[in-house]
């Protein structure tokens, strides 16, 4: 998991070299101009879900991890709590190959993160995490889902 500021994403590039794709997307987009919805950006290896969620109390938020992709998560309107655990600790959870996506309620989070609107937050297939908790009624955010 990796938390930072926007305007340093460019420096994760060595990491996956997919991620180029976002902060281009990210330089010549506004979230105002964004419709919500998936926007394709490089086929099915890199796109963004733009959307408007009800918040979750920390018990609410699901846990979850992928395999085959990498989320680079970003809250838009307002600061986002996000649940963390190693993939590695977490229970036994079906996977669905179909959605890439493991997915359990009721998991305790090891850690609380807040991810500040203007930052990001980056989940590898090894972070379980629960995202969406937020106590203030509907969060506008944004998923990008980058191939590992």
């Amino acid at each position: 998991m990796i938390i930072d500021k926007l305007e340093n994403l460019e420096n994760y590039v060595a990491l996956n070299p997919l991620f180029a794709e976002v902060v281009n997307f990210l330089k010549n987009n506004k979230w105002d101009d964004v419709e919500d919805g998936k926007h394709l950006i490089k086929g099915n290896d890199v796109f963004v879900n733009v959307m408007h969620l009800k918040g979750k109390t920390q018990e609410e938020a699901a846990m979850e991890y992928h395999r085959k992709m990498i989320d680079i998560q970003v809250p838009i309107s307002d600061d986002e709590v996000f649940g963390y655990i190693p993939q590695a600790d977490l229970p036994a959870m079906e996977y669905v190959e179909e959605k890439d996506m493991a997915k359990l309620g009721g998991v305790a989070s090891q850690t609380y993160v807040k991810v500040k609107k203007g930052q990001f937050v980056i989940f590898f297939p090894q972070d379980g995490h629960a995202p969406g908790i937020y106590d203030k009624g509907e969060l506008r955010k944004a998923i990008f889902k980058v191939k590992a």
